[in-house]
C-alpha cells in the first residue's frame, strides 16, 4: 500500500502566484460582474475613487446577496468543483474567478453582503498574510480599519454585494497620476461595454451597467442595421454534444462608407486588426473577442489586415466549457475537433469576402443605379500567379487607343511597361505599416480636378466617338471610379 503524504499549499505563497494569472484591469472588473449576473443583479454599478496609493474600486450590486455560510464559500479557493452542474444562468465554472480577477489588481479584497436581514463581510489580506506566514489561509472577518464607511453603501439595500479592492499595487505604480487613473477608467468601459453588449442593450435591457454612476454603451462588434454594411449570413446552427452552436457570420463596411466617428468607434476597444474573426458567447456574455480559434490550413491564421472586416458571432451553451476549453480568465477557447471543418469553411467564406471588401471598398457600385461598373483593373490569374491587366475596354483606355490608332503599338507598350511595374509589395508595405488601403478614387482631389478629367472624356465620347450627350453620360456613370461622382456626371454639357 502506498504511503500518502498530505502537501497542501503555504496560503501566502500560493495567494501570491495567483496574482499572476494574466487578467488585465477590464477582465478582472467583468469577471466580478460575471458574479453579479450569476446573483441575479439587474444593477451594477462600479467605482472608481482616485486618492493616490489609497485609491480604490468597489462594485456593487443589487442580487440576491449571500449569508455569512455563502459569502466563507465564496470566498474560499477552489470551493466550487467546475465538473459539479450549474444553473443555466451561472456565467462562471471554476470558483475562482473572485479571487484570482481581484488578487489580480490588488493586495486586499473585502466582500460585503446582505441578504434577508443577514450581514456578513470577510477579507483576504496579503500584506497581513505575509507578516503573519504562520497563520495559513486567515480569512479576516470585517473591513480593515480604517475602510468601514467604503462598505456601507450594500447595507442600505434590501439585498446585493459589494466587491472592495484596495492596495491596488498593481494598477497604481510608481509615478502614476489621476490622469492614468482616469485612462484606466476609460479602458475598462470600453471592455465592459464589448463584454456585456447583448446585455445593457435595447429599450429593456436585461442589465444596467454604470461605471461612477455614468451608464456603459453597448458597444456592438456587428455594426447590425447599418446601411453600408455590404454583408451578413443566415444564422447556421450545429448539434454537438455539448449543446447547440449557432454562428452567424458578417462582413463590415469599408472605411471609406463610414463617417470618420463611426470608423473610430466600431474599430473596437483593440483597433480593426486584432478584433478580427470569432466572437464566442455563452448567456449573452462575451468570452472572446476577435481571434480565427486556432483554424487554418496547416498553421493557424494570424490577424492579418486584409480580413479586418470579418467578423464571426458564435454562441456555445453554458455547459460547454469543458468542450471549448474555455480558460479561468475567459480569454481563450479552442473548438471542438468535431466542428472543426464546419467552422473552417464558415470562416473561409467570410474571410475572402472580406478581403474582397477591404481591397476593393466593395465592388464598386453606381449611385445612380447602373447595374455594374466597367472597371480600369483586371486580375490575371495563371500558373505562375497573379498579374494585374489594364482593361482596354475602358472608356479613357479605348479612347486613347482609338485616337492614336497610328501609334497603338507604342501605346500599347506603354500600358505593358505600367501592368509590368505595378509596385505591389510597396503598395502591400504601405498598406501595412497605415493600416488603410492606399488613397483611390480621386480621394481628396478637389471637384475642379475631376471635372476636367471628366469634360475630356466627355467631349471625345461626344465629339470624336459621336455618341450622344445622354449615352456619354450614361457610360461614364458606370465606369469607374467616376460612378462615385453621379451630380457631377450629370451635369457634363456640350459646350457650344
Amino acid at each position: 500500500m502506498s504511503v500518502v503524504r498530505q502537501a497542501p499549499p503555504r496560503a501566502s505563497a500560493m495567494l501570491e502566484a495567483l496574482r499572476g494569472m494574466g487578467y488585465s484591469i477590464g477582465a478582472a472588473v467583468a469577471d466580478i460582474v460575471d458574479n453579479s449576473i450569476s446573483a441575479g443583479a439587474s444593477r451594477v454599478d462600479i467605482q472608481f475613487t482616485w486618492a493616490g496609493t489609497s485609491s480604490r474600486v468597489a462594485i456593487l450590486d443589487n442580487g440576491r446577496g449571500m449569508d455569512d455560510s455563502e459569502l466563507e464559500s465564496a470566498m474560499t479557493l477552489g470551493d466550487k468543483n467546475p465538473l459539479e452542474s450549474r444553473a443555466a444562468g451561472d456565467l462562471g465554472r471554476f470558483g475562482m474567478g473572485l479571487k484570482t480577477a481581484s488578487f489580480s489588481q490588488c493586495r486586499r479584497l473585502t466582500v460585503a453582503t446582505t441578504a434577508g436581514g443577514s450581514r456578513a463581510c470577510l477579507r483576504w489580506d496579503l500584506d497581513e498574510l505575509a507578516r503573519n506566514p504562520d497563520s495559513g489561509w486567515a480569512l479576516y472577518e470585517g473591513p480593515a480599519l480604517g475602510s468601514e464607511e467604503y462598505i456601507g453603501a450594500v447595507f442600505e439595500q434590501p439585498h446585493g454585494c459589494l466587491v472592495l479592492w484596495e492596495e491596488l499595487d498593481r494598477i497604481i505604480t510608481k509615478a502614476f497620476t489621476i490622469d492614468h487613473f482616469l485612462d484606466v477608467i476609460d479602458e475598462v468601459e470600453r471592455h465592459l461595454a464589448m463584454v456585456f453588449h447583448r446585455l445593457i442593450a435595447g429599450p429593456k435591457p436585461m442589465l444596467s451597467l454604470t461605471i461612477n454612476g455614468r451608464a456603459i454603451a453597448p458597444w456592438d462588434p456587428f455594426m447590425l442595421g447599418h446601411a453600408a454594411k455590404p454583408w451578413e449570413s443566415p444564422i447556421a446552427r450545429r448539434s454537438t454534444e455539448s449543446g447547440l452552436i449557432s454562428v452567424q457570420c458578417h462582413v463590415l463596411p469599408h472605411k471609406d462608407r463610414l463617417s470618420i466617428e463611426e470608423f473610430e468607434r466600431n474599430g473596437g476597444p483593440a483597433g480593426w486588426t486584432a478584433q478580427q474573426g470569432f466572437y464566442v458567447y455563452r448567456n449573452e456574455r462575451l468570452l472572446l473577442a476577435g481571434g480565427w480559434l486556432g483554424l487554418g490550413h496547416g498553421r493557424a491564421w494570424n490577424r492579418e489586415e486584409s480580413y479586418r472586416l470579418a467578423r464571426i458571432q458564435l454562441d456555445i451553451p453554458n455547459i460547454a466549457d469543458a468542450a471549448w476549453k474555455i480558460d479561468i480568465r475567459k480569454s481563450s477557447a479552442r473548438p471542438p475537433v468535431a466542428i472543426r471543418p464546419w467552422l473552417l469553411r464558415l470562416a473561409e467564406d467570410t474571410r475572402e469576402r472580406a478581403r474582397r471588401v477591404f481591397a476593393y471598398r466593395s465592388t464598386p457600385k453606381s449611385l445612380s443605379g447602373a447595374s455594374s461598373i466597367e472597371l480600369a483593373w483586371r486580375t490575371e490569374r495563371t500558373t505562375a500567379g497573379v498579374k494585374y491587366r489594364i482593361d482596354e475596354q475602358h472608356p479613357a483606355v479605348s479612347a486613347v487607343l482609338s485616337a492614336c490608332e497610328a501609334h497603338s503599338v507604342l501605346v500599347r507598350a506603354m500600358l505593358r511597361v505600367v501592368e509590368e511595374t505595378v509596385p505591389v509589395q510597396r503598395i502591400w508595405l504601405d498598406t501595412a505599416e497605415a493600416k488603410d488601403t492606399p488613397r483611390l478614387a480621386f480621394d481628396g482631389e478637389p471637384s475642379a480636378e475631376v471635372r476636367q478629367v471628366l469634360t475630356a472624356l466627355f467631349n471625345d465620347m461626344v465629339i470624336r466617338r459621336n455618341m450622344s450627350e445622354e449615352l456619354a453620360r450614361t457610360t461614364l456613370a458606370s465606369t469607374e471610379p467616376f460612378q462615385d461622382y453621379p451630380s457631377l456626371v450629370d451635369s457634363l454639357r456640350l459646350e457650344s
